[in-house]
């Protein structure tokens, strides 16, 4: 479906722009894209499945469409709409000319002209750079029905507009789906598509990451952070940092002129990687001091 080769190339196209994954991930992407099969990322808030797609839109210079998912999403929103406001214009003045013809006025009523495209049926059009990268983000927001209608959207890759028919994709769109896990979603969506565990990188992995995003970054500074981050994960926390948590919380610090952790910093720059009071709470105090000590400890040399 598209032009890279190997499981190799995949992983050096995302590193470029960037996102740095194992092989397992990597994998995954590349069956995704020679199979053109959906590919269905689940994990944390935070542990950059949306930035699959945006690394994946800028390595194959590709159009991302994304379609924010949320409580109530209906078919007829992610799909198409139609432009009333101007329809109802297009009426009235036509109804002040007089003599209108009716069959006439009702096609060019439901034509493009007053199409508005949702994410969905964007998708579908053609690109003159191929198949545009299509997001689904937090699939788990939506409810039943919207699963139901995206599996047949998915399975003939064709969204049907009553007043126009039904609108084929000529070349299907590369479709990734996300989902922070709050609920299960339905088995018979998941088979459609190619699925992968995004979890928390280890440490050697997430110092690549942050040496990628936040290269400024000294690696004493950063070697505290990522060890700091890790420990805090094994904490138990209402919501753990992700990856994203990491990199912001390192560029806070690079913004403060900071060159080592300590617990003032910590306690100072706790709401860039903590987003809940209470968990914040948890960590005032000897708490930070504590978890520091330990990360400073992991990083001396045996």
């Amino acid at each position: 479906m598209t032009e890279m080769t190997s499981i190799d190339a995949v992983q050096k196209m995302l590193g470029d722009q960037g996102y740095i994954c194992g092989r397992d991930l990597g994998t995954v992407v590349f069956l995704s894209l020679r199979l053109g099969r959906p590919l269905f990322l689940e994990g944390e808030a935070g542990v950059g499945k949306t930035e699959i797609a945006k690394a994946l839109a800028a390595g194959l210079n590709r159009k991302l469409i994304r379609l924010q998912c949320y409580e109530g999403l209906d078919a007829s929103s992610a799909v198409y709409e139609w432009n009333f406001p101007a329809q109802m214009v297009a009426i009235r003045a036509a109804e002040a000319a007089g003599g209108a013809d009716t069959e006439a006025l009702t096609a060019d009523l439901f034509s493009d002209k007053y199409l508005i495209e949702r994410p969905l049926l964007e998708a579908m059009r053609p690109d003159e750079n191929g198949a545009p990268i299509l997001l689904i983000d937090e699939l788990d927001r939506t409810d039943a029905p919207f699963e139901a209608f995206l599996l047949e959207a998915l399975s003939d890759f064709q969204v049907t507009i009553p007043e126009m028919g039904t609108i084929n994709a000529p070349e299907p769109p590369i479709v990734i789906l996300t989902s922070n896990r709050t609920r299960e979603v339905h088995d018979a969506l998941k088979r459609r598509c190619l699925y992968h565990w995004v979890d928390y990188p280890d440490f050697d992995r997430e110092m690549e990451i942050l040496q990628a995003r936040a290269p400024e970054a000294a690696e004493k500074l950063s070697r505290e952070v990522v060890a700091f981050v890790q420990l805090l994960r094994t904490e138990d926390l209402f919501k753990k940092p992700g990856v994203a948590e990491t990199i912001d919380w390192a560029k806070c610090l690079l913004a403060l002129d900071v060159i080592n952790l300590s617990p003032e910093v910590i306690a100072d720059t706790l709401g860039a990687i903590l987003k809940y009071q209470d968990d914040i709470a948890k960590l005032q105090g000897s708490e930070a001091k504590r978890i520091l000590d330990q990360a400073k400890a992991s990083l001396e040399p045996v």
